[in-house]
């Protein structure tokens, strides 16, 4: 049986995450070789061996998004070694702020996210779309909450740093189209399996919600009465990773359980 990313070479940016994880093990099953990026090699060796267990193929690498030169290279030895470069997917984390009225909101919690997602994003998906264009074919992933596209109070620097990297990521599209490579982005929030206390207290201070609060707030809010669980962004990224996908570039899939309607 084939898979939908057979013979194809990925590359996931916090590949060790929840999200990353996630979508890294979908990748494989569907015949991907995967590159696993991050930080941590504990977590990155975790989701490696769950997927090598399972027959399929993963590489650990420890690199920080943010080093362009350390990008670089990485890039160029996942090239050398498997002939291509077919997918890049950044799912590092940015260290929102939220829960803080704006005019509360000092200026270094506003811009982290900002400028560490536009800039990662702006790292590693430059450097896989100059392979790309060589090769004539690659497909960029990028993912975000959807609050870029609209405005609900307490959300703090999210809806920013969503914003600046989606129309970067617009840009881009319209630019790489013409020599054969794809841009597009994924709209999630509150997947469930990755909700934690701890990282909600990480995002929102300590008078955040609990996760299991949040799962009820989304659910109740959503079209779907439901969170959107991480097989539902995997499948979703791994569709838009493969050739069936091949007419949609500059565009979101929103994967949100009808928590945002458009």
């Amino acid at each position: 049986m084939t898979g939908l990313l057979d013979g194809k070479t990925a590359i996931i940016y916090g590949g060790g995450g929840g999200i990353g994880g996630g979508v890294a093990r979908t990748f494989a099953r569907e015949g991907a070789k995967v590159f696993l990026v991050g930080r941590t090699r504990q977590t990155l060796d975790a989701v490696a061996k769950d997927i090598t267990s399972a027959g399929r193929s993963a590489d650990v690498a420890v690199v920080d998004a943010l080093d362009e030169q350390a990008v670089d290279e990485h890039v160029r030895a996942v090239a050398s070694e498997a002939g291509s470069v077919d997918v890049s997917f950044n799912l590092i984390t940015r260290g929102d702020v939220q829960g803080t009225p704006l005019v509360d909101m000092t200026t270094d919690d506003l811009l982290r996210a900002v400028v560490t997602g536009l800039q990662s994003n702006f790292i590693t998906a430059k450097t896989a779309a100059r392979r790309m264009i060589e090769q004539g074919s690659g497909v960029i992933l990028h993912l975000n909450s959807a609050s870029g596209a609209g405005a609900m109070p307490g959300m703090g620097s999210t809806g920013p740093a969503d914003a600046a990297t989606e129309a970067f990521m617009r840009y881009l599209a319209a630019e790489v189209g013409p020599q054969g490579v794809r841009v597009c982005g994924i709209w999630t929030a509150g997947v469930a399996e990755t909700l934690t206390d701890e990282k909600i207290a990480a995002v929102g201070g300590d008078g955040a919600p609990t996760a299991e609060t949040v799962k009820e707030m989304i659910a109740g809010m959503a079209a779907l009465r439901r969170a959107p669980g991480l097989t539902d962004v995997a499948e979703v990224a791994a569709f838009l990773a493969s050739d069936r996908a091949a007419g949609m570039t500059g565009t979101i899939a929103n994967v949100t359980s009808g928590l945002v309607l458009r």
